[in-house]
């Protein structure tokens, strides 16, 4: 298990919801939550929740949104860009854990 922080859209309710992909899925916070295939026109395919190792990825937005501590398990690690947050995490299975 692995900490680490994704960046979620918040909603004028509070709850929270991916930034991209499959966007009307409401994330709870403190349940573990399997990552999910959901094929979008225009998007790379994304069978994982994708998170950083810091709350930082320049290349986003955070207007309307906010980093999140998750946990992640069944993690491949990836490098990119500085400029797109440098280490980040492709996961099986996700569980915010706080803002």
């Amino acid at each position: 298990m692995i900490e680490a922080y994704k960046l979620f859209t918040v909603r004028k309710d509070g709850t929270l919801g991916s930034l991209f992909i499959n966007r009307r899925r409401r994330i709870p916070i403190g349940v573990w939550l399997e990552a999910e295939s959901y094929p979008t026109k225009g998007y790379k395919l994304r069978p994982y929740w994708h998170c950083t190792s810091q709350p930082n990825a320049p290349h986003l937005s955070l207007q309307g949104r906010e980093w999140y501590k998750v946990l992640i398990k069944g993690v491949t690690e990836m490098q990119r860009p500085i400029n797109q947050g440098g280490t980040w995490y492709l996961a099986g299975q996700l569980k915010v854990i706080d803002s």
